[in-house]
């Protein structure tokens, strides 16, 4: 009996050109429109918009085009001076979420010293609970990526130490599941942004060994459909941003050869905007800067040497994290 088939897309017949010139003019123009119905509507996520914004620029070498000054003012406003983190925007509550986008994108400026480095280490430090997991903010939300969030900005500071390690380490291992993926809390369904989020905090505390790597290899390679994309969890859509979850994922636990890459660098460049530049998550859809860093990201990982190597664990330039003396133990 036939199973049933994957939910997936037909590619249009495009060029296998990376439009590279244009991702990075349609990146600056989206920086500069601040009228724009779009940048305006996404004030709730302003900062992780600028590190999506900037570190795609990087990767193309052209960070010099934007606006350097303003963001680190920026940044600096929006640290909460009584907790130590830093919102998404100003007049916003301060997050996990933001305090990690905003600490990537000073360590891109080698800016950190610009704000109050041990205001950010103490809010991290208030949030971990007592099973090692981490709440968002003061509302307190679990979930992984917060986990993921806290160990990173901890690492860009060189401040690991502030908070349980061990704790942190074995809270995600308790989201393991079965099929070797990982959820949003213990119990919860395996996804691949939550993979990405795991495998990637297990990388900062030197803590990969306790992936089952083959097991999840496999569940990750089979996150691939015929068109090439990758989808984040069974019976969904493929969409380019995991380009980044599941490649960065493979590439951490070294398994990025069990996918195939030339079907999936043919999928990426269908969802370029030949007329704007930018990425859309889907051939033909709207593009915005999130699919257009984790395009890039994804096509860096599969190894164009016209983007920047790309670092898997943190989604940033390597030469970045060089510069600061900054490098994790991969499978």
């Amino acid at each position: 009996m036939a199973g049933v088939p994957l939910k997936d897309v037909t590619l249009p017949d495009v060029k296998k050109v990376l439009l590279l010139s244009k991702h990075a003019d349609y990146i600056q123009a989206f920086e500069k429109d601040k009228d724009d119905y779009e940048y305006v509507t996404t004030e709730f996520l302003r900062m992780s918009g600028i590190y999506w914004g900037l570190t795609a620029m990087d990767l193309m070498d052209q960070l010099h085009r934007m606006s350097k000054d303003e963001v680190i003012r920026f940044i600096s406003d929006c640290q909460d001076k009584e907790s130590g983190g830093i919102s998404p925007s100003l007049h916003h509550d301060p997050h996990l979420l933001y305090t990690l986008s905003a600490l990537q994108i000073l360590t891109l400026y080698d800016c950190v010293d610009t704000i109050d480095q041990e205001g950010v280490v103490r809010y991290i430090t208030n949030l971990q609970q007592p099973d090692g997991s981490f709440h968002g903010d003061k509302w307190g939300e679990v979930d992984t990526r917060f986990s993921f969030c806290s160990l990173a900005t901890l690492a860009l500071l060189g401040r690991l130490e502030a908070v349980d390690v061990p704790k942190a380490v074995e809270y995600i291992v308790s989201c393991m599941n079965f099929d070797g993926g990982f959820g949003r809390i213990p119990g919860s369904e395996s996804h691949a942004g939550q993979v990405y989020c795991c495998v990637g905090a297990l990388a900062v505390a030197g803590a990969l060994h306790r992936v089952d790597a083959d097991r999840l290899g496999w569940w990750l390679c089979e996150r691939q459909l015929p068109s090439g994309g990758l989808n984040g969890r069974p019976e969904k859509l493929p969409d380019v941003c995991y380009s980044w979850w599941v490649l960065a994922s493979l590439k951490m636990i070294d398994r990025l050869h069990w996918i195939s890459t030339d079907k999936l660098i043919e999928f990426i460049l269908a969802c370029q905007d030949d007329e704007t530049g930018g990425f859309s998550d889907r051939p033909g859809d709207w593009v915005d800067p999130f699919h257009t860093l984790f395009g890039l990201a994804g096509l860096s990982l599969l190894g164009n040497k016209e983007i920047k190597p790309v670092n898997p664990v943190l989604c940033m330039p390597e030469d970045v994290l060089e510069r600061i003396g900054l490098k994790f133990r991969l499978l």
